[in-house]
Parts: C-alpha cells; structure tokens; sequence
C-alpha cells in the first residue's frame, strides 16, 4: 500500500493495494499528491485577503484606494480589496479576459478581478456576459451595470470602471471613480444575495 504523509495537516493518503497499482501509476500519484502540497490555489497569492476598513455602509476613497465598509459582507470586502489591486495596472483591451492574473485590464476585466477575488465568479466574464450575470436590478452591496461594450460596478456605493466618465479631465485605467456616471443604457445585474 502507498502511502503519503503530510507533516502539517497530518494527512494520510491511502491508496489500493500495492499488486493493483503498477510503477507509473504510483509515481503518477505520488507526483499528484506532492504538487497538492508545494503548488498554491492561484487565488491565495493573486487576490489580497485584507485591507483598510471603514464605519458605516459606503466605501470611503482615499488617495485612490478604497477602504471597506467593517460590517460589510466578506465578499465585498475582498471585492473592494482586490479592485485597491489594480491602481498601479494599465487599462489594456482586452486585459484579464483569459485569466485574473494579467499586465493589464479593460473594463470586464476589472470587474471579473473584483468579482473573482470575492469568489462571485470562477473565471473572467465579458461585458455581454456580465449583462445576464446573477439577479437582475441594483443590489445591496453590489450593482454590475453592463451593455454590449461596455460595463462597470458599484461597490458599496464607490464606482469600479475603466472610463473616468469626465473624458476631459480623467485618465482611463482601472480605478474607483469619483464622479457619478449615469446608468442609462446599461442593464444592472448583482450576485445573489448581495
């Protein structure tokens, strides 16, 4: 019987006895099972698990970042905490639609990062795709507004978007945006139970 000891959580890894188990396939297993140990969830390293917090309901803007509501539900902090992320990341065509992990974001994939990180999606969505996403209407915490083309978020009362909306003064980037963009033409979706 092959047998796999993990010293840090104490796991055993029983396998079939050892006459139905040929030479490659238990160098496959033990393979499988060491990698389970030494190769992170992408998750743990791409999305930061904490941040600044605040009183109240509304996310406060500060210096470009966004502090968390404290009674905020824990997706939405992350959501808050993972968009504080991508200050630094150039807004890029196209970026962040193959994974949550890229050089550069457009406006879905920005809103996938978020919405990623607060473990809402299992992978990146497009502007279409955000446009059936979870229920329909504005939510508590979280609103996705989205067109063909085009889409963004509020979060805790703070706009996500790649568009500054004030095309004359703003930079176009994935950033919490101050000044308040009309959601005529986009269809307002949010996850469940947010």
């Amino acid at each position: 019987m092959l047998r796999v000891y993990h010293k840090s959580s104490r796991i055993l890894y029983n396998t079939a006895p050892e006459e139905f188990i040929d030479r490659v396939s238990r160098q496959a297993m033990l393979g499988i099972a060491v990698l389970t140990f030494i190769v992170p969830p992408v998750s743990a390293d791409l999305f930061s698990a904490s941040g600044p917090v605040v009183s109240g309901k509304t996310a406060r803007l500060r210096f470009g970042r966004a502090a968390a509501p404290k009674n905020a539900p824990l997706a939405v902090k992350r959501a808050i905490w993972a968009a504080n992320q991508l200050r630094s990341k150039p807004y890029r065509y196209g970026g962040g639609h193959k994974s949550f992990d890229d050089r550069g974001y457009d406006c879905s994939g920005t809103i996938s990062y978020a919405l990623g990180a607060a473990g809402l999606i299992s992978s990146p969505m497009s502007s279409t795709e955000f446009s059936s996403y979870g229920e329909r209407g504005p939510g508590k915490w979280i609103t996705v507004y989205a067109r063909e083309g085009h889409t963004f978020a509020v979060i805790a009362g703070v706009r996500l978007d790649t568009t500054p909306y004030d095309h004359y003064t703003g930079k176009w980037a994935p950033r919490w945006q101050t000044i308040y963009r009309p959601p005529r033409g986009f269809d307002a979706r949010h996850p469940v139970g947010l």
